[in-house]
């Protein structure tokens, strides 16, 4: 139990600064046979709340009408652990650092145009924030051609898992084989962890606590 209190995140700036990254995040909604329905959707976090657009038909619509009650969720993998950095034949000890959010709340379809146009526009700015389009004003068309699901959180849990779990010395040793195992993620999975590369080698120079 005390272990996964470490693993828990504790800042909510950090779960919104973390959903504001991700692209994708999962919709799960009750079906008509009682069976979990997960969709992958674009999202925005605004408000405190998350809202996604859909076609105004689909499954979920009419699972979400019928039980509003859903579920969301977002995750990023990190880096993935190989079990021989700790030990050349134990394959239980590969590992996976990683970030998430799970949310449980109200689904609501969103029917007044300012909400509808807020949405969209932060849609657009979260998914395309070099600009070079003009926004979304209520009176478009458009905002009848979509619907607008929002997600009101009830609860919102975030874990996170970047080293935090271990003693100074082999929090380092991790970060090392990291760095020589040289994965496409590794450099910025480094800099999650507080960990810079300098000419002297890896140098912690951050204690991040979430």
């Amino acid at each position: 139990m005390q272990f996964i209190g470490i693993l828990q995140i504790r800042s909510y700036d950090k779960v919104k600064e973390f959903l504001n990254e991700e692209h994708v995040g999962r919709l799960s909604s009750i079906d008509e046979n009682g069976f979990p329905q997960i969709i992958p959707m674009n999202f925005v976090f605004l408000n405190d709340a998350i809202y996604m657009h859909s076609h105004v038909k689909g499954e979920k619509l009419e699972n979400i009408s019928r039980n509003n009650k859903v579920g969301f969720e977002a995750d990023r993998e990190l880096e993935f652990l190989p079990s021989y950095f700790e030990d050349p034949h134990n394959a239980s000890l590969a590992d996976t650092l990683y970030i998430s959010v799970v949310i449980k709340g109200m689904g609501v379809f969103v029917s007044d145009k300012e909400e509808k146009t807020l949405a969209l526009n932060g849609l657009m700015k979260k998914y395309q924030p070099e600009g070079r389009y003009d926004p979304i004003e209520s009176d478009m068309r458009v905002l009848d051609a979509v619907s607008i699901i929002k997600v009101v959180p009830q609860t919102i849990h975030g874990k996170y898992k970047i080293g935090q779990h271990l003693n100074p010395k082999d929090r380092m040793e991790l970060a090392k084989n990291i760095l020589k195992k040289n994965s496409p993620t590794s450099k910025k999975t480094l800099k999650i962890m507080g960990f810079e590369e300098t000419s002297d080698g890896l140098r912690m120079i951050d204690e991040p606590v979430w």
